[in-house]
């Protein structure tokens, strides 16, 4: 894939192959972003209740932010080998993209040795989970994809971005 690096191998495993966690503690303290996406899919009727608030267990969009915030906040405890950070900053973003899609996207911020990917990425995921369970009553088909890191800042290999042509919006709708 294009940005990674397969000439640094596996980090997450020493030289037997067993399972360890990074030592990170010679690295620097930098501030650390990452930025992740994803979408969710339903049915136009599904949108109409979220979009109106009319769901019986409430404010989805509110609801799903706070599930990403907390799901962040302890990622390093649910991803196994994921150092536990203190995070700076936990921004979920939950909106239409079109009438069948919701697009979350998250930002964390740190400052710290490691980096803060995979805090975005459980935030999207787990926001993205809520809505499904929020929305389960009306319509179980919902999907959920395309969960992915963005772009990420800080650290020692520095800035990395996603094509920007990659995210462009789903599929719009079809018309009969």
């Amino acid at each position: 894939m294009r940005g990674d690096r397969p000439e640094q191998g596996l980090t997450h495993f020493n030289e037997e192959g067993a399972s360890r966690m990074v030592d990170v503690s010679g690295k620097p303290v930098t501030l650390r972003t990452a930025r992740a996406l994803a979408r969710v899919k339903m049915s136009p009727s599904t949108m109409r209740l979220i979009r109106d608030r009319q769901l019986a267990k409430g404010d989805v969009f509110e609801v799903s932010r706070l599930g990403g915030i907390m799901a962040a906040k302890q990622t390093g405890f649910l991803i196994p080998l994921c150092h536990p950070l203190v995070l700076d900053a936990v921004e979920v973003d939950v909106r239409p993209e079109d009438e069948e899609t919701l697009r979350i996207e998250t930002t964390v911020r740190a400052t710290g040795r490691t980096g803060v990917e995979m805090e975005a990425l459980t935030a999207a995921a787990l926001a993205a989970l809520t809505v499904y369970d929020m929305c389960k009553a009306v319509e179980r088909g919902i999907v959920i994809s395309e969960i992915r890191l963005l772009e990420k800042t800080g650290g020692t290999r520095g800035p990395w971005r996603a094509n920007p042509a990659d995210d462009a919006p789903a599929d719009p709708p079809h018309s009969t």
